[in-house]
């Protein structure tokens, strides 16, 4: 199977496995890929997933040669995106595990998660500058979102290999990592996040989301709509005792 779940709760860990074609996604694939993040959202258990891909490469991008046999990525205005996924808003956050290539649609995978931990041998790029296929996954979108804008226009426009240590420097990777322990250290950052108050670090999320393309003045409305629905659970009531049973005082994690 392409895509393969195995889970060590709260962590659910998701892995492209596609070796002959350095992980890059068919249509059938994409559905997968897709179901199995429906799969995740759905697991209450679940709480952080981490998106991998086996064998040194995270992600080649859409499998063209697969076009060209009857197995072609999805291309309609709703629904999954081409790549699968690439169109869901999930309540809970998404690591990516980068290794190797994460190139054209698998760039916009990585893009898609909410961090990437990537090794120092990895390679970003719009490779698909090359064949005339376009950025249908988000890439536009979340890329100059991520880096800004001019540093996204070079890789677009270039379509040119971008480093693990560029990516770095340019934000577009949060974690340095060593070759061959990208998934590893991804499950750890995972397990770290799924041990805080989980209601707050989910709104906390969805209200940094959600405040793209508005002004001050809603962003900070809906700001506090998020924090409400927070302190309306009581979570805090036991961090707060917490704190005062001297948990996490002087910059403690």
């Amino acid at each position: 199977m392409p895509i393969q779940i195995e889970v060590n709760y709260p962590v659910y860990t998701i892995i492209i496995n596609n070796p002959d074609v350095k992980n890059a996604v068919d249509g059938p694939t994409a559905l997968e890929l897709a179901n199995a993040f429906r799969k995740f959202e759905q697991d209450n258990k679940a709480l952080i997933a981490v998106l991998w891909g086996a064998n040194g490469v995270f992600c080649a991008g859409a499998n063209l040669k697969a076009i060209t046999e009857g197995r072609p990525n999805r291309i309609r205005k709703g629904g999954d995106g081409p790549m699968g996924p690439t169109r869901m808003m999930l309540s809970k956050p998404i690591i990516a595990a980068v290794a190797g290539y994460a190139v054209a649609g698998g760039l916009e995978l990585a893009l898609w998660c909410d961090l990437r931990v990537v090794e120092e041998s990895a390679i970003f790029g719009v490779f698909c500058r090359r064949f005339g296929v376009p950025l249908i996954d988000g890439g536009t979108v979340r890329l100059p979102r991520l880096i800004g804008l001019s540093r996204a226009l070079d890789m677009i426009l270039t379509g040119r290999p971008v480093t693990a240590q560029e990516a770095l420097d340019w934000g577009l990777a949060n974690r340095f990592v060593k070759d061959g322990t990208a998934r590893e250290e991804a499950e750890k950052l995972a397990s770290k996040i799924a041990s805080f108050p989980q209601i707050c670090m989910q709104n906390d999320r969805l209200s940094t989301y959600e405040q793209f393309g508005m002004n001050l003045k809603e962003a900070m409305k809906k700001e506090f709509e998020f924090g409400l629905k927070t302190l309306e659970s009581g979570e805090f009531v036991q961090g707060s005792r917490d704190f005062t049973q001297g948990k996490g005082k002087h910059g403690k994690f």
